[in-house]
């Protein structure tokens, strides 16, 4: 029997938790609330439609768009086109335009000066260059 004390040592990562809590028994996992909600919500799940409740939050596709068609503007500001389905997005408050963005890591840089982003990603619009991912036109 696994003590809840060495549980949480060895649970570190998200992977390890749900594996860790899947593996212990009811008392030292929470109860059996949390364990039938992982099972319930295929938390282990590998196949990325299925991993979660994070896929709810992203819009179906075609229903959220942004400038550039939905490409990334920090992508642009570098010359390149990343296709991004506006699951991440920031609607400038200014001119009420929504911008998509590939990652959270691509807004937060980009909200450190969004302005001079959006010059560059203006410049490069056509003349940038696909993504190897592909990209939305």
């Amino acid at each position: 029997m696994i003590s809840a004390r060495p549980l949480r040592m060895v649970c570190r990562t998200a992977a390890a938790v749900v594996a860790c809590a899947l593996a212990a028994p009811p008392q030292a996992a929470g109860g059996d609330g949390f364990r039938s909600a992982l099972a319930q919500h295929d938390v282990a799940a590998t196949d990325p439609d299925h991993a979660g409740i994070w896929k709810a939050a992203v819009p179906p596709p075609g229903s959220t768009s942004g400038e550039f068609a939905g490409n990334d503007p920090l992508g642009l500001a570098a010359g390149v086109r990343i296709a991004a389905d506006c699951s991440i997005n920031w609607v400038d408050p200014d001119s009420h335009k929504r911008y998509c963005f590939a990652s959270a890591t691509s807004l937060v840089v980009f909200l450190d000066s969004p302005h001079s982003y959006l010059a560059r990603a203006r410049a490069n619009w056509d003349d940038a260059k696909p993504s190897s991912r592909g990209e939305q036109q």
